[in-house]
């Protein structure tokens, strides 16, 4: 077996955290709204701690075992893997914690202060204390820790006043002092922040209740204060999780939830001060290495910033964040029609949020009320909290249609969620699936299937993301809707060996992993090089989340090597290195990030009228490849083809909010100076679609309320990231 290649390849994790850098750049972006700018600390400190949980916790995962994984892009250990991120998360929090202290000084100027106890004047320092006392004192739990008193679980994610507490020993003979550590749980069920009387200025719960410690431990003399956070190891390995042959699943999966609180420390985090002296009694309970321990400049918990915007005064809200945008009606569906009888004639494609998910909705809608409509099947990943979706199948349920839902219970932090809409569904009458064992079902369809004047008839849609209301919102989407016959007998054949435990099934156009899809992709790459060393036009196109497989990688790369034209549109995690001679000179690789997360994932081979291009839900990972099942649909029809690919051209001239990667595998500006932002741009398009066509205004959209949407935005991103 040849040496494996490392030279044009990154560290995926490595790789992650430098796209989360560029996440926390647009907190420096002036052209980006004031508060706007704050909420993508926000993002940023969300997306960091879930990397921590998840992909730091499965290389702790690794690192407890004899034989070793190791990096296939790098040649690391999980070991080295851990210590290469512990040392390239420390810059992180410098730039965040200088660029947050920026943000505060520039609110001030708005009225938005975060008070510091200390610097609060008498009155706002007597209503405060009043305040404490009253509804923060009687919730209070500290505790020593002792003989008495073992060291108790520190919760994931929560706050923690950290004491070195002092007492005198009451035999006068002996005046030896000893040393207990103080634990004060900030609690959950408090206000993050209290808002004073009449202003926008505000002070931390967990700064209110630092300032009140001396009070709280009576009995004992404060030595050492600070504030902590624990973050724990996230990644539940489900394969090394057995089901009892008698277990009903739904039950297995609420046990899984219970295991998740309380596994390993991986990471230590305290703010403004630790004093190893004081601290590394604390670092022993929990098994951490210094270089797992990080001081933040920064508040532990950001979550007061969505709440605190969403309570500011309306008029300065609005100045500071991103302008409303509703999201709008395509004049590829005339309102109030049957969209059944639309798609008889012609496919149609919505681009989220762009146009509003309330099209699909409607077909849904539809589908459960049309006497001719025989059965609806869908799979489901992750849905809104209340969701429409949900609804239309229970009202399809009710009207005697046959409904089956192939529900992935393992979305993960969304488990939860979906194991109450599955036994809900279940109780009306729905048959449910859950898919395989080893492999989590993360595709998009449904297939709907009508009896008309004795013909049976099929209608599809497929699409890059959720069937999810609020996230339609802020993911930059496909919706496809077609009633090609083709298919529509793959999607019911899919079903179809869905519920046998098939997944090597046959299909005539849809690309399936995990068989299918990895080898098509690999022929379609084949294809173009076959064309360029015939001289011939050669050409791909690639936009997904994503780019980890190393089988696609290579097969990338040997496509640049024989002048294969390639440009890659990768939102994150990118393993592979543009631009290097020889070897990937041929490849140029962006990313846009902005006011909505670029979530769709297109895949274009070749050039002119012989272009083939799919849409999928799959990025070019190996857990999307090779261990989920996962569709690619082709898209066929010239017109909706056009579209994409009209897209594409867009996004690929962004020089505001995209990025390019260099050949050191660091993100750089982009120097067109055209002047683009792909995302404003499909705004303008939509409203302007709009105003071409006056006859879709008279139906209801779907609005953007920057009062709930930062607040959305923040909760949505980093779930994206590691799901």
């Amino acid at each position: 077996m040849s040496k494996r290649d490392y030279s044009y390849t990154q560290n995926r994790e490595l790789s992650w955290l430098k796209f989360d850098q560029r996440v926390l750049e647009e907190a420096q972006d002036h052209t980006v709204p004031l508060l706007e700018r704050l909420n993508f600390i926000s993002i940023f400190n969300s997306n960091l701690d879930e990397f921590y949980m998840i992909r730091c916790g499965s290389l702790y995962d690794l690192t407890l075992i004899d034989e070793k994984d190791i990096d296939n892009k790098t040649g690391m250990d999980p070991q080295e893997q851990l210590d290469a991120i512990f040392k390239a998360t420390k810059p992180l929090y410098k730039k965040r914690d200088e660029i947050y202290a920026e943000l505060h000084q520039e609110l001030r100027s708005y009225g938005i202060i975060r008070r510091e106890f200390d610097e609060l004047n008498s009155e706002s320092r007597k209503y405060i204390t009043q305040y404490f006392y009253e509804n923060v004192a009687p919730l209070l739990s500290p505790q020593i820790i002792d003989l008495h008193h073992p060291f108790p679980h520190l919760v994931n994610g929560k706050q923690y006043i950290y004491c070195i507490l002092e007492i005198e020993d009451q035999d006068k003979q002996n005046s030896k002092k000893n040393d207990y550590m103080g634990l004060i749980p900030v609690p959950s069920s408090l206000p993050d922040y209290i808002e004073f009387p009449g202003t926008t200025e505000f002070i931390l719960m967990s700064d209110l209740i630092y300032s009140f410690t001396e009070s709280i431990f009576t009995n004992h003399r404060v030595k050492y204060k600070t504030r902590c956070v624990v973050t724990r190891n996230g990644d539940v390995n489900l394969q090394q999780t057995p089901i009892d042959e008698d277990e009903d699943y739904r039950h297995y999966m609420k046990n899984i939830l219970k295991k998740r609180k309380r596994l390993s420390p991986i990471r230590l985090e305290f703010y403004k001060d630790n004093n190893h002296k004081y601290t590394k009694s604390l670092r022993h309970e929990l098994n951490l290495s210094k270089a797992q321990t990080f001081v933040s400049q920064t508040p532990l918990n950001l979550d007061y910033i969505n709440k605190m915007i969403k309570n500011l005064p309306e008029d300065t809200r609005k100045e500071l964040t991103y302008p409303p945008f509703t999201s709008q009606r395509t004049s590829q569906i005339v309102p109030h029609k049957s969209l059944f009888k639309q798609l008889d004639k012609k496919d149609i494609l919505l681009l989220y949020p762009y146009h509003t998910m309330k099209h699909f909705l409607e077909f849904l809608k539809e589908a459960a009320n049309d006497p001719e409509v025989l059965s609806i099947k869908i799979t489901l990943y992750r849905l809104a909290k209340t969701s429409a979706v949900i609804k239309y199948l229970l009202e399809a349920l009710d009207n005697e249609k046959d409904v089956t839902v192939l529900i992935e219970l393992r979305a993960r932090f969304d488990e939860k969620n979906n194991i109450h809409y599955a036994e809900l569904l279940e109780e009306t009458g729905c048959q449910i699936l859950y898919g395989f064992e080893n492999y989590k079902v993360h595709t998009k369809i449904c297939t709907i299937t009508k009896k008309h004047k004795g013909v049976i008839k099929q209608y599809t849609q497929i699409g890059t993301g959720n069937y999810n209301e609020k996230t339609a919102n802020l993911y930059v989407d496909y919706c496809y809707l077609t009633s090609d016959e083709t298919l529509g007998d793959d999607a019911t054949e899919f079903f179809k060996n869905m519920a046998l435990s098939n997944l090597n099934g046959h299909y005539d156009k849809l690309l399936v992993a995990p068989h299918g899809l990895r080898t098509s992709i690999i022929s379609l790459i084949d294809e173009q090089i076959y064309k360029s060393q015939r001289g011939e036009p050669a050409e791909i196109i690639m936009k997904m989340n994503s780019f980890t497989d190393r089988k696609i990688i290579d097969k990338i790369v040997e496509a640049s090597q024989n002048g294969v034209k390639i440009k890659m549109i990768i939102r994150g995690i990118c393993c592979i290195i543009p631009g290097l001679k020889d070897k990937t000179e041929n490849i140029e690789v962006r990313s846009i990030v902005g006011r909505y997360l670029e979530h769709s994932r297109i895949y274009v081979f070749g050039t002119g009228d012989n272009i083939k291009l799919y849409i999928s839900s799959a990025d070019m990972m190996t857990r999307n490849t090779a261990k989920r099942v996962e569709i690619a649909c082709p898209i066929e029809d010239p017109k909706i083809k056009s579209m994409i690919l009209e897209d594409i051209d867009v996004m690929l001239k962004d020089d505001i909010k995209g990025r390019r990667i260099n050949t050191m595998g660091d993100y750089e500006k982009i120097q067109q100076a055209r002047h683009t932002n792909a995302q404003e741009y499909f705004q303008e398009r939509a409203l302007e679609e709009v105003k071409d066509h006056p006859e879709i205004t008279s139906v209801k959209h779907n609005t953007i309320d920057t009062k709930h949407g930062i607040v959305d935005r923040l909760k949505n991103f980093a779930n994206d990231l590691f799901n």
